[in-house]
């Protein structure tokens, strides 16, 4: 098992917001941090969740006081955030090979992602194939 895992926004918000997959995420967040295994992303992933949290209480997905809190939850949780070009680079390539519109993701929520690599990549997951 690796030390270090890769997550992507939607993942995050999964757990920060109740939606479809959430118990998901939030089970595996938890067996990564009894197995103290490090979370990383790329750098873009805090500009993607802030963003995304507004836009749900904007559209009224959920309250200001809700959003709030899955803000102030966020900032709590021990993401390392990469900026190394190596791993744009990689995440770049994966995108252009496996025509997708984003350039990330190894732990997702993203099920169109994941069903279109996980022929080529078994090391993309999907929150989906986890037990809650």
């Amino acid at each position: 098992m690796h030390p270090t895992v890769c997550v992507d926004a939607s993942l995050i918000l999964r757990i920060l917001v109740p939606e479809p997959l959430t118990e998901q995420a939030l089970a595996l967040w938890g067996a990564w941090q009894q197995e103290q295994r490090a979370a990383i992303a790329p750098s873009l992933l805090a500009f993607e969740v802030t963003a995304s949290l507004r836009r749900y209480v904007y559209l009224k997905r959920i309250t200001p006081a809700q959003g709030e809190q899955a803000f102030a939850q966020f900032l709590q949780m021990e993401i390392h955030l990469s900026q190394r070009p190596a791993l744009f680079r990689l995440a770049w390539e994966l995108a252009k090979q496996f025509n997708q519109s984003r350039a990330y993701d190894f732990w997702t929520a993203d099920r169109k992602l994941y069903t279109a690599v996980r022929g080529h990549l078994p090391w993309v997951h999907w929150v989906g194939e986890t037990p809650a």
